[in-house]
């Protein structure tokens, strides 16, 4: 299986690294089901996007930028 890499701006998006962010960004005090109820996504897809093997939508994207008050910037690069 290929890791999927999608281009933006200078660069490409690191689909595994994205997902260890979302992690993060998740914490331990966090269920995958609780996470992804507050986005509307399921919990299965959540899983697939944390190990990294879905590259995410926009309106997922935005959904976690709204949510998490994280900039689209830092879930896609790490940088703000």
């Amino acid at each position: 299986m290929s890791r999927k890499i999608s281009r933006v701006k200078g660069g490409a998006i690191d689909w595994k690294a994205f997902g260890r962010r979302i992690r993060e960004l998740r914490g331990f005090d966090m269920t995958q089901d609780e996470f992804a109820e507050r986005i509307g996504i399921s919990q299965s897809y959540l899983s697939t996007v944390e190990h990294g093997h879905v590259e995410v939508g926009a309106e997922v994207l935005l959904a976690i930028s709204r949510e998490f008050e994280k900039s689209i910037e830092w879930l896609l690069t790490g940088e703000d």
